[in-house]
C-alpha cells in the first residue's frame, strides 16, 4: 500500500497534474493499493493552503480524473483519506516551516478543546460548540457522497495524528465537560458519530477503514491497551479495516523509533480486538512485509517514503525477491525482463563468490 502522505501541492483544494502523475505512476509501479492524502471537508480543514479538498464538484472532478487512470491503466485500486486538521489547520506548508501559523490569511481553528498545538506558537483553537459540530459531521457526509462519485475503492476516516476527530480521542487534548469529554465511551462519542454518517453513504460492499494513533507516547494520553478498545467500537460501528499509526498529538511525545516500531499496535488490534488492520511505520523492504504479513501482525503494509524514492518500489522488490509472476505496464515490460536478470546474475556471483 502506497500510504497516504500530504504533498501540499493543490491551489483551491484541487488537485491537478502532479498528483495525477504522482499517485499514478505508484499505480503502475505495482502497488495493490494507492491511498490519496488527508484530503480536506472544508476549507477551513485543511492543514495548509496546498492542501487537497472534497467540499465542492470541481475538486470532486479533478480527483475523478486520477481515479479513471489508476483503474485504466493499472490494476491497483485507489483510495482517498477524509479529514479535518482541527488545532493543526492554518499552517504553512512543511517547506516553509511544518506546523508553524500562516504568515498572513490566517483562518480560525477548532478543536475539542482551547488548547494549541505548540504553546506560545501556535494558533490557540476554539473549543467546538455543539452547532459547529454538526456543521463538520455533515460536511464528511457531503464529501463522503463526493468520494463515491469520483469511483475511489476504499475511504478512510482519519481519527489520528492530533487532527481533528484525534483531539477528541485523546484525554491529553480534549478536556471537555459535556458528553464528548471524560471517559474513552465519551471522547469516541464524535468521531464515531462521524463515522456512522459516513458509513450510511458509503456503500457496504466497499471497504472503509479508519485510521488511529495507537500511541500518544505522552504519560497519561492514548495507550497501546486504548487502541484496542478503541479499535472495537469502530469495529461495532462497522468498520472494515484499522490503519494503526501513532504519535503528532502532543509535541511532548518522545516516540520510540526502530525498524517496523509501529507494527506491534496493529498486531495487538488484529488479534485483540478481531478487526484487519494495516501497519505502517518504518516497514522499508519486502522481507519486512512479508514477515509482518505471514506472521499474522497485519492484513495490510503501508509504506511511505520508499515509494517517495521509488515510483515503482514494489514492482522492483518483487523481481529483487525473485517474485516474477507480477504485472508490469506493457509500455515497460522490456524493463521487468532486464531486472530480473539484473537481479540473478548478482544472486548468482555472490553464490560463486561464497565457494
Amino acid at each position: 500500500v502506497v500510504s497516504p502522505m500530504a504533498m501540499y501541492s493543490c491551489k483551491d483544494g484541487v488537485p491537478g497534474d502532479f498528483h495525477l502523475v504522482h499517485l499514478g505512476a505508484r499505480a503502475m509501479g505495482g502497488a495493490g493499493l494507492v491511498m490519496v492524502e488527508m484530503t480536506c471537508v472544508s476549507p477551513e480543514a485543511r492543514i495548509t493552503p496546498g492542501c487537497p479538498g472534497m467540499w465542492n464538484d470541481t475538486q470532486a472532478a479533478a480527483f475523478k480524473r486520477i481515479v479513471d487512470f489508476v483503474h485504466t491503466n493499472s490494476d491497483a485500486k485507489i483510495g482517498i483519506q477524509l479529514g479535518h486538521a482541527g488545532r493543526k489547520a492554518s499552517t504553512r506548508v512543511s517547506w516553509e516551516g511544518t506546523d508553524l501559523p500562516l504568515l498572513e490569511d490566517n483562518w480560525p481553528i477548532v478543536s475539542a478543546s482551547a488548547l494549541p498545538y505548540i504553546e506560545g506558537v501556535s494558533q490557540v483553537p476554539q473549543a467546538m460548540t455543539h452547532e459547529q459540530m454538526d456543521e463538520v459531521l455533515d460536511e464528511f457526509v457531503v464529501s463522503t457522497r463526493r468520494v463515491l462519485a469520483a469511483g475511489f475503492d476504499l475511504l478512510e476516516l482519519h481519527c489520528a495524528h492530533g487532527y481533528l476527530l484525534s483531539s477528541f480521542i485523546s484525554p491529553l487534548t480534549n478536556l471537555r465537560t459535556d458528553e464528548y469529554g471524560g471517559s474513552l465511551e465519551n471522547r469516541l462519542r464524535y468521531p464515531l458519530a462521524i463515522f456512522r454518517a459516513m458509513r450510511k453513504v458509503w456503500p457496504e460492499h466497499l471497504p472503509m477503514s479508519v485510521r488511529i494513533s495507537a500511541h500518544d507516547w505522552v504519560e497519561g494520553g492514548i495507550t497501546p491497551d486504548d487502541a484496542v478498545e478503541i479499535a472495537r467500537y469502530f469495529k461495532e460501528a462497522g468498520v472494515d479495516l484499522v490503519d494503526c499509526s501513532s504519535g503528532q498529538v502532543s509535541k511532548a511525545e518522545h516516540p520510540v523509533y526502530g525498524r517496523m516500531f509501529q507494527t506491534p499496535f496493529s498486531d495487538r488490534v488484529r488479534n485483540e480486538a478481531g478487526v484487519s488492520t494495516m501497519a505502517v511505520g518504518a516497514i522499508f523492504d519486502a522481507d519486512h512485509v512479508n514477515s509482518i504479513i505471514a506472521s499474522g501482525r497485519a492484513d495490510l503494509c503501508a509504506l511511505a517514503r520508499p515509494h517517495l524514492a521509488d515510483a515503482a518500489w514494489t514492482l522492483r522488490e518483487s523481481a529483487r525477491i525473485g517474485y516474477t509472476n507480477v504485472a508490469w505496464p506493457k509500455q515497460y515490460f522490456p524493463a521487468k525482463r532486464q531486472l530480473e536478470t539484473n537481479f540473478e546474475r548478482a544472486a548468482a556471483y555472490a553464490q560463486s563468490m561464497g565457494k
